[in-house]
């Protein structure tokens, strides 16, 4: 293993999270020194430390120490698929791998009859949503303007506006979103898209 481009490529994730070398040692649980000189390349961590790493990153330990060529293709398989159940009863799929430095989702949602998903805060200036209707009505607001979106409607908007998704109908609502979602280089997170 090159402890050099492993260190690089720990430290990428960590920019693109936009989280600190003390936010990162905090959430896997390590020393900052440890953290410092692993993303230096000056020392080569453990199994225990590698997986800590990791989990603070949010990411498979393959995905450390996979080679670049192994990560141009990324599947993720439908059993893969994170499906998150919000209250109201909407539920969202992620249906993108999570690629390092690549700020792209693809989420399919649905909602029932009569749900609001409520708000979602404005993103950082040079976030952009596409969003496909797939069945039923989808209400979506962008800042107070409210547009209604029926099966086979599809929307853009610069996503740097609060937005909001609704189901005015008496069917289920099925659509897609599609997002380059800039981050802001802070500590924090943004509320995951929909």
């Amino acid at each position: 293993m090159n402890l050099e481009a492993l260190g690089r490529h720990i430290q990428e994730l960590r920019h693109d999270r936009a989280m600190t070398l003390q936010q990162l040692a905090r959430a896997a649980d390590v020393s900052v020194s440890m953290l410092s000189a692993v993303e230096r390349g000056h020392k080569a961590p453990t199994i225990v430390v590698l997986a800590r790493i990791a989990e603070g990153l949010g990411v498979p330990v393959a995905e450390l120490v996979a080679a670049p060529d192994d990560q141009r293709v990324v599947v993720r398989r439908a059993a893969e698929q994170e499906h998150i159940d919000e209250p109201g009863g909407w539920r969202r799929t992620v249906l993108t791998p999570v690629v390092p430095g690549v700020n792209f989702e693809w989420i399919r949602t649905t909602l029932p009859p009569g749900c609001d998903a409520g708000p979602f805060p404005a993103y950082a200036a040079g976030s952009h949503e596409y969003v496909a209707v797939e069945s039923g009505t989808l209400r979506l607001t962008l800042g107070g303007r409210a547009l209604d979106l029926d099966a086979g409607d599809s929307v853009y908007f610069a996503a740097d506006v609060e937005h909001s998704y609704a189901n005015p109908g008496a069917a289920p609502c099925a659509y897609y979103v599609a997002a380059i979602v800039m981050r802001p280089r802070r500590a924090g997170r943004d509320r995951p898209a929909r």
